[in-house]
């Protein structure tokens, strides 16, 4: 049975995460920053369809990417090494949330409604969310064509989505975000789900457990607060 919440409820043990799905922990709550915040710090994150109550997850086991760990292949050192790009961070973070909701595929819908727009812009004000961003000259100026964007706890990232309009432009933006983790002593980025497309670039699985201590000790790290566009 899934616990559900009322806005003040904690949240239920994470040992009790259902296995089918795979780590659906309870429903119910709300989207405000306290809430979320709680969530990030243990593990738990939001993933539902628009009219669906609120379901909270924590997969067992969990994608995670280790900074030292990502894959560069050849293709994308190549695009990384061309001077026809620029990457800049937290400038249009609501277009680049806006972008990843957009449709992939026929009758495809996303999970990014407008009340995860607004939760997450409310995080990215507070400081804790972040997006990297892929710009070009086009035709008509300069063009988003790539990016993602995530929380940030401590010295802990979370992945939330990415979307691309242009060969590896999502990549080019997932580079820059590893070198800045690096450079400021991140420990993990967290990928949530186990994907073909994350094991390429150097993710892989570890048992929940070990992610909730690498998130206890991380989580607990001084943050590194505001928007990133000095970082």
């Amino acid at each position: 049975m899934i616990p559900w919440l009322q806005p003040s409820t904690p949240f239920p043990p994470v040992q009790r995460a259902l296995t089918e799905p795979n780590g659906l922990l309870a429903a119910g709550g709300d989207l405000s920053l306290p809430r979320l915040l709680e969530a990030y710090r243990h593990g738990i994150f939001p993933w539902f369809n628009p009219g669906e109550p609120i379901l909270w997850w924590s997969p067992d086991p969990r994608m995670v990417l280790f900074p030292d760990e990502f894959k560069i292949s050849r293709s994308l050192k190549k695009c990384l090494s061309r001077a026809d790009y620029e990457v800049r961070v937290d400038t249009v973070f609501s277009r680049v949330m806006q972008a990843c909701a957009e449709p992939r595929g026929e009758g495809g819908g996303t999970w990014i409604s407008a009340a995860m727009v607004a939760a997450y812009g409310a995080l990215h004000e507070a400081g804790y969310a972040h997006c990297f961003e892929t710009w070009i000259d086009g035709a008509d100026g300069e063009e988003l064509v790539g990016g993602l964007y995530g929380v940030a706890v401590g010295r802990a990232f979370f992945g939330e989505s990415m979307f691309t309009r242009k060969t590896d432009a999502s990549k080019i933006a997932l580079a820059h975000l590893v070198a800045t983790l690096k450079r400021h002593d991140f420990g993990v980025i967290d990928c949530q789900m186990n994907t073909a497309h994350l094991a390429s670039l150097g993710a892989r699985a570890i048992p929940r457990g070990e992610f909730s201590r690498l998130l206890e000790r991380l989580t607990r790290q001084p943050p590194l607060g505001g928007t990133w566009n000095r970082a």
